[in-house]
């Protein structure tokens, strides 16, 4: 999954791809590259980003969807909101996944609207906000507090008949460095749910700061993490540099080719 960021403070690329054809440019690269899926997003998560209103969002958003779906019309895209109303509007123009970090925490509707939608729904963990979760890192026993958050809104999704699901466990999301790397070494444990498990590592504050480098710096140590995710049970890769994450999902394949060791 290409992560395609149309906002202007995002953490490592705001502002790299605010203009259509900047977007429509990086959208090809990363399916030329390997990418999957492309998540357009419009609000920045990165901690605490300043809040958007929903119209500033659709405003972002609409233009360069439309240009993407027109210009790489096989393209599958998901939209990276919390808002039902902004997916609503965008999956009726093209898009076709729902990337929620609240997993509906923070609209009471996004539930009902993927069920109504019928489309695939990626939901992460998160507490607080994006303004307020490095607030909210305690935790009594963090992978239970998770898993069992999980299978609680798992369970709610599947009673409104939603059944496509990828769960996210939010590195870098109201969990502290040690706490994002525990999630890490225990990533397997979360295939015990049943579903898909995205990682989302690229270039966060759990490699850069823990390395003493820059988020420029830092695309060896993503590599380093994801492969580690993958190899752990990863099912999904969010990354900004799609090339070097398709190399190292190719290289784990291999491995667990039973037909390289004949």
């Amino acid at each position: 999954m290409g992560v395609l960021n149309l906002t202007p403070d995002s953490f490592y690329d705001g502002g790299k791809y605010n203009t259509i054809n900047k977007a429509l440019k990086q959208c090809a690269q990363m399916l030329d590259e390997g990418a999957a899926i492309v998540d357009l997003g419009a609000y920045s998560s990165r901690p605490g980003a300043e809040l958007v209103s929903e119209e500033e969002e659709i405003k972002r958003i609409l233009p360069v969807l439309k240009a993407i779906v027109k210009e790489f019309p096989k393209a599958l895209i998901s939209i990276d909101t919390f808002r039902s109303s902004v997916a609503n509007v965008a999956i009726q123009e093209g898009g076709a996944i729902i990337n929620d970090i609240s997993a509906g925490e923070l609209d009471s509707n996004m539930f009902a609207t993927v069920a109504r939608l019928k489309v695939p729904y990626i939901l992460m963990h998160m507490k607080g906000t994006p303004q307020t979760m490095n607030q909210h890192t305690d935790y009594e026993n963090l992978f239970t507090e998770v898993c069992g958050y999980f299978v609680e809104k798992i369970n709610q999704l599947q009673r409104l008949g939603v059944v496509d699901l990828v769960i996210d466990p939010g590195f870098g999301f109201a969990k502290t460095i040690d706490q994002n790397y525990e999630l890490l070494n225990k990533l397997d444990l979360f295939k015990m749910l049943g579903v898909p498990i995205l990682a989302g590592l690229s270039r966060k504050i759990m490699i850069y700061t823990f390395l003493g480098i820059d988020p420029a710096d830092s695309l060896n140590g993503t590599t380093v993490a994801n492969t580690m995710a993958l190899l752990k049970g990863a099912n999904l890769l969010r990354v900004h540099d799609v090339r070097a994450a398709v190399e190292a999902v190719k290289i784990c394949n291999k491995l667990s080719d039973s037909s390289c060791y004949e």
